[in-house]
């Protein structure tokens, strides 16, 4: 107990580490991935609402895309009866 009790002690009496601050280097970058890379630099607030927006639209154009090719194929999925009882 004495030993963990000292490695506390001394781990208190160092001087407190500087916040570290993780930033996308964007030196390299060009056109879209440098204003996305900006973007995350500048206000990770914006950057996360932008991410979420981009996944969202994502995931509905291949979902309403695959509605519209099914509705074409005559597939309607809307008044479809279930099988099981």
């Amino acid at each position: 107990m004495a030993i963990l009790l000292l490695t506390q002690i001394a781990a208190a009496a160092r001087p407190a580490a500087a916040p570290v601050i993780i930033v996308a280097d964007s030196r390299n970058l060009t056109g879209l991935m440098k204003w996305w890379a900006d973007r995350y630099n500048e206000s990770q607030v914006y950057f996360c609402v932008l991410t979420y927006i981009c996944i969202l639209a994502g995931g509905l154009s291949p979902a309403g895309l695959a509605d519209l090719v099914m509705k074409r194929l005559g597939l309607d999925l809307k008044s479809r009866e279930l099988a099981e009882h």
